[in-house]
């Protein structure tokens, strides 16, 4: 690979995260101050994500794969999302709003799986080459949310502006991608089923009552995973951090450190531990948000946020490997694509919807929340599956189906993390 190819790369990763960092992360602030929506709006608003992530497969699958180059259609999604983002931003309630993000998130959630294919298609050795690359998306992650923090845009109440600097961003990437080494459709010609799209192919796995535990634990911690997407930053504003969003980038910050230990971690603790350590980081976590705020308890809040490093990359990253290591070689890109559907699919649809219930549950006078409870709900979930998983589940090495494909490797589990 080229350096001028290495450069477009790592700007499209760039791009493509920091797009999604510009406004997901102030999304639930946005709705309840500007458009007046309720947490169970809120919820449903963050539930585009998982739609998004049902629907990509088949974006992915039945049209990049099959009849257009991967580049093209990157530039295509982008421009659409341009548009859409600037839609969203103009939306007087959430009625309006609403379909605007429905219909981008379902045009946004393809291009993670396609920055991925154009990247990879281009690298010799994408074990070394794949993660200096990619971390660039987490920086460009990082960088959104220290430019709303940095232009003070929470406070000043201007959180409209950050669709409109993501819709920026996104029809700048759109016409980049066009520049973009060529990544021709590799399974032209050729047939898949619904399930194999979906990775149910991989369902074989289940027989395994081991990863049976897990894969129900990983439905299940996805639910107070999505009281952190949906509620943090609201959370942190009420109770008045300043450039909240910023701060909240000390989560990727983390995030990036802990995934690079990954591999000692891992070697050292096994698949048990390294879950189970993960799984008591979103107990810690709550508990460190229902306990802090105040200027005692400030130390809780950073706590909690820099938490997020152990709370993704001991689950949900180590969840991936194990994945990977017990399919059969037929099964590894299904049982990737099944594991997602279940987590970001099942789980957050589930979690999004109860926690913005629960928001609403809770609201005080004067718009005020009684955030401990909101915070303490989550923790009681969470550290429910913790023992569970605890009880349950039994380390094994050996595989479940029968050993046939070739499909995720190490990188590719880099690129799933966020």
């Amino acid at each position: 690979m080229t350096s001028a190819i290495r450069v477009k790369l790592s700007l499209m990763m760039f791009l493509e995260f920091f797009i999604w960092g510009a406004w997901f992360v102030t999304l639930g602030t946005y709705l309840l101050r500007n458009l007046g929506a309720s947490g169970t709006q809120v919820g449903v608003a963050f539930l585009t994500q998982s739609i998004g992530a049902i629907v990509a497969p088949f974006i992915v699958g039945l049209i990049a794969d099959r009849f257009f180059s991967a580049q093209k259609i990157l530039g295509v999604l982008h421009l659409a999302g341009a548009v859409l983002l600037w839609r969203a931003s103009q939306a007087p309630d959430f009625g309006s709003f609403y379909p605007s993000i429905l219909t981008y998130m379902v045009l946004y959630m393809p291009t993670l799986a396609l920055v991925n294919s154009i990247a990879f298609r281009q690298m010799q050795n994408p074990q070394k080459e794949f993660a200096p690359i990619r971390v660039l998306g987490t920086l460009g992650w990082i960088v959104a949310g220290l430019t709303i923090g940095w232009l003070n845009w929470e406070q000043s109440n201007s959180l409209q502006l950050t669709f409109l600097m993501a819709a920026g961003a996104s029809a700048l990437l759109g016409v980049f991608s066009f520049t973009l080494p060529a990544t021709p459709p590799v399974k032209k010609g050729q047939s898949s089923s619904v399930g194999s799209l979906l990775g149910l192919d991989a369902i074989g796995m289940l027989k395994n009552r081991s990863y049976l535990t897990f894969f129900l634990a990983s439905i299940a911690i996805c639910i107070p995973l999505a009281f952190y997407y949906g509620f943090t930053n609201p959370f942190l504003n009420e109770v008045g951090m300043k450039a909240a969003a910023g701060v909240q980038s000390l989560g990727q910050v983390s995030e990036l450190l802990f995934m690079l230990a990954i591999p000692l971690f891992f070697s050292k603790l096994g698949v048990k531990k390294m879950l189970a350590i993960g799984m008591a980081a979103w107990v810690l976590r709550y508990v460190c948000f229902a306990y802090g705020g105040g200027e005692n308890g400030y130390w809780l809040l950073i706590a909690g946020i820099v938490l997020h490093g152990i709370c993704y990359d001991f689950f949900f990253v180590t969840g991936q490997i194990y994945t990977d290591n017990l399919a059969g070689e037929q099964f590894k890109s299904s049982a990737q694509g099944f594991i997602t559907l279940a987590t970001y699919g099942v789980g957050m649809l589930i979690g999004t919807l109860l926690s913005g219930r629960i928001f609403d549950q809770y609201q005080l006078a004067a718009g005020a929340h009684d955030w401990r409870m909101i915070w303490l709900i989550p923790a009681s979930i969470a550290a429910a599956v913790l023992v569970l998983f605890l009880l349950l589940f039994k380390e094994r090495t050996a595989a479940p189906v029968p050993t046939e494909t070739a499909g995720v490797d190490a990188a590719t589990r880099l690129a799933n993390a966020n």
